[in-house]
Parts: structure tokens; C-alpha cells; sequence
């Protein structure tokens, strides 16, 4: 037997969660229910690629807000370095901690990686859109930083005007 998990996919039940915030505050899918949420994985605070992924969503996090959407990043970082991390980068977006990277799973981004021929458990860099009634509408995974927040931003217009 395969110890594979599903994917999960456009059109499945989004995975429930209730995590942490970068201010301690439980964040719980659930509590977000009519509204779009942009929920994007990354591997860690501080790092330059995550700093800019960050800062993208930040500069559009207005954009968002008017069409509706919440913006929530997650990764295996604690509160308090997410604080440092929003605090010393000024960063908008919510910030939320999987230490037991339970949530990173449930969403398939966590998981063997490799580098330099070394293999170690690691964070996808990815991005699920889940629609009002807790859907998944679009996931993006193994993102590059680049234009990622533009991106993720038309398919919420065309997702959100569609409805």
C-alpha cells in the first residue's frame, strides 16, 4: 500500500485549519467562510524570496481586500518570528504558524525535497484561492516568486466575477 496522499485539487473541500497569527490570535478557516481566501505557503521568514513574495501580496493587499478576498501566509515559522518578520519588513498580510506543519500537508505543500543530492522534509512554495463556500477554485504549486501575486490576483477577478 501506497503512503501517498491525494492531492488535493480545484473543486475539492478545502482543508479546515485553525492556526496561530504572527500576534498569537487563532486564525480558523472556518471563521473566513463567505469570503475568498488567498492562502500561500512558503518556506521562511527573512529568506529573500519570501521576503519579496510577502511584500507582493502586501503592495496588493487593498486589491484583495476589494474583491473580497483575505490574504493568509503560512509557514513552519513561530509567531513571533512571523512578528519580527512583519514588524521589521513591513509586512500587511497575515501570517500564520504550522510548527507541526499539519496544514503545510493538507494542502500538498510539504514534503520531500532535494538539493545538492541531499533529500530533507521541506515547504512547496504554493498557493490555493479558496472560493466562499470553502472550495478550492485554483492552486498554484511549486510557485515561483516572480509576478506570483499579480497572477494569483487576475484569477481571483475572473474567479470572483464568474460567480
Amino acid at each position: 500500500m501506497s503512503n501517498e496522499r491525494k492531492m488535493i485539487e480545484a473543486g475539492d473541500d478545502a482543508p479546515p485549519f485553525c492556526l496561530p497569527d504572527q500576534d498569537g490570535r487563532e486564525v480558523c478557516l472556518e471563521d473566513l467562510s463567505g469570503r475568498w481566501v488567498v492562502l500561500y505557503f512558503y518556506p521562511r521568514d527573512n529568506t529573500a524570496g519570501c521576503t519579496r513574495e510577502a511584500l507582493d501580496f502586501t503592495q496588493s493587499l487593498e486589491e484583495f481586500r476589494a474583491l473580497g478576498a483575505e490574504v493568509l501566509g503560512v509557514s513552519p515559522d513561530s509567531p513571533a518570528s512571523h512578528q519580527r518578520f512583519r514588524d521589521r519588513k513591513g509586512i500587511g498580510v497575515s501570517l500564520l504558524s504550522d510548527p507541526d506543519h499539519s496544514v503545510l500537508a493538507a494542502y500538498g505543500a510539504w514534503g520531500l525535497k532535494k538539493m545538492y543530492g541531499k533529500e530533507y522534509q521541506g515547504v512547496f512554495r504554493s498557493t490555493a484561492i479558496i472560493d466562499p463556500e470553502g472550495r478550492i477554485a485554483r492552486i498554484w504549486r511549486r510557485v515561483r516568486v516572480k509576478g506570483h501575486a499579480e497572477e494569483v490576483k487576475e484569477a481571483l477577478k475572473s474567479l470572483s466575477s464568474a460567480e
